[in-house]
């Protein structure tokens, strides 16, 4: 029977040095929370049991873990730390939400290294389990130049294994300068990692069960230890503060970038490009400076987005090209055009080889294939059909102050520049409308709607009732002009409806 594994995820830390009212392990990077990168890791290993421990603002981590087992698919068990008394007592509490009879081997991991990956726990798995006889305590070290704030990876001078873990605090000044440190990282075996916690003791300068005593315990009972030592250093980096937070979310997406690069992805710069680590991206997309694609967003072959592109939770299909626009939650279909300068907002569906042209916003808006919406135009709340063409300076009139109504245009449409569609609205196939047409009414299929009557111009108008303007003194420098054909009673009725 093969040996099982359980993953403990240390998470009950209260995160002082974050000066936030959200828990340090809900701070996000590269997408996630630093809480979902360590479940995530801790799953790839495919743990029988999953265990977060949570202690401060538990009731919201809380929270946070039961959605990553949603989002995940596989139960998370939740284990409280009702008081900080340290890792030890951390990993006790973890323990408890464990069959009793749980046998095999327990890795335990913090939730703030984000950078941490399940190809690093499996090696440490293989190394904690490579000796005929396993081990009982495996450590995950690495060499710090600068190794303030770490435990000191204490070996025996004989044949180099490791005798102790010695807190920064409680070292002596020879063992402050060993740079070689714990990464917080360790492969137990469940038996003899029950029997060592119940040996802690919080003789130390901080007061509390250090899980590290465990090394030394295991050693004075004759037990094998084993060290990995990890040569990437920033898997296992710490984030406590922002600064720290901010240094490894650009680790992170430098190599998120570079990864896509080597799968066949042009980043054209990848110093302006962030890429979060749940965006999937074709062959031979083409990514220009200043993209941010983020969330779920997924681009196809040969797309081309940017420059200065943001997307959240879009999709982009093969041969589609997105140039300085920000969207969210929206699908744009293959060999769309979408900016410069729109604005996609949840809901917008562009079909394939259709237009969202210069300074068009749209919302929960379904466009067909081959349409057209090129410019100065906000499409809310609509359903516009194939090969249709919305003139510029449009707007779908959606929203009467109470409720939200839908506008249905159909397909081969062509309306004119400045056309309102005061939902609910339908436009037929192959209708038309003039520029400046307020539509109040269904159009029929065929139609030609248009609202505006016959153009009057009222002489000497500026004159009148602007005098002294630059307006009125241009008029008069241009001279007499007589146009309207308009009798004496309607010029004034017309004068006293545009004063009005």
């Amino acid at each position: 029977m093969p040996v099982q594994t359980a993953v403990v995820v240390l998470a009950a830390g209260a995160g002082t040095r974050m000066r936030s009212k959200t828990p340090k392990v809900l701070h996000t990077l590269g997408g996630r929370t630093m809480l979902a990168h360590s479940l995530h890791a801790a799953a790839d290993v495919d743990p029988a049991h999953l265990v977060t421990v949570v202690g401060h603002d538990k009731e919201r981590v809380g929270v946070a873990v039961t959605a990553l087992e949603a989002e995940m698919g596989r139960p998370i068990a939740i284990a409280v730390q009702e008081e900080q008394n340290g890792t030890g007592h951390a990993v006790e509490c973890g323990l408890s939400a464990l069959p009793a009879d749980f046998r095999g081997t327990v890795l335990v991991t913090a939730a703030d290294v984000p950078l941490l990956d399940g190809r690093t726990l499996h090696a440490l798995v293989d190394e904690h389990r490579s000796e005929p006889t396993p081990a009982a305590v495996t450590v995950l070290t690495f060499t710090a130049p600068e190794p303030t704030g770490y435990g000191r990876i204490v070996r025996l001078p004989h044949d180099g294994e490791i005798a102790e873990i010695v807190e920064e605090a409680d070292a002596t000044e020879e063992q402050a300068a060993i740079t070689e440190v714990n990464a917080g990282v360790y492969a137990f075996d469940a038996a003899f990692l029950r029997s060592a916690l119940g040996q802690l003791n919080a003789n130390n300068a901080q007061g509390e069960l250090y899980l590290t005593d465990v090394v030394k315990i295991a050693r004075e009972a004759g037990a094998p230890v084993f060290a990995a030592h990890l040569s990437d250093s920033a898997k296992v980096a710490g984030a406590n503060d922002r600064v720290q937070l901010s240094r490894l979310a650009a680790e992170l997406n430098r190599r998120t970038v570079e990864n896509w690069m080597r799968a066949g992805v042009t980043v054209v710069d990848p110093s302006t490009t962030w890429i979060d680590v749940g965006v999937t991206l074709a062959r031979d997309v083409t990514i220009h400076p200043g993209v941010q694609l983020l969330g779920t967003t997924t681009v196809g072959e040969d797309a081309v987005i940017g420059p200065d592109t943001t997307l959240t939770d879009v999709s982009v299909g093969e041969g589609a090209s997105v140039v300085r626009t920000h969207g969210s939650e929206s699908r744009i279909g293959a060999g769309a055009t979408v900016g410069p300068f729109s604005y996609l907002r949840p809901g917008t569906v562009l079909g394939a080889s259709g237009k969202l042209g210069a300074f068009v916003e749209t919302k929960n808006a379904d466009i067909g294939a081959h349409s057209k919406v090129p410019h100065l135009t906000y499409v809310g709340d609509a359903t516009i059909g194939e090969y249709s063409n919305i003139g510029a300076s449009s707007v779908f009139v959606n929203y009467d102050g109470v409720a939200k109504s839908r506008t249905v245009v159909g397909s081969h449409v062509r309306t004119g520049s400045d056309t309102m569609f005061v939902a609910p609205v339908q436009v037929g196939d192959g209708a038309y409308t003039g520029a400046g047409t307020v539509l109040r009414f269904d159009v029929p299929p065929g139609a030609l709607a248009v609202s505006g009557g016959k153009q009057r111009n009222i002489d000497g108008w500026v004159q009148r009732n602007r005098p002294g303007t630059a307006a009125a003194e241009a008029a008069a420098a241009a001279g007499p002009h007589h146009s309207s054909d308009l009798h004496e009673t309607e010029k004034q009725d017309l004068k006293d409806g545009i004063e009005q």
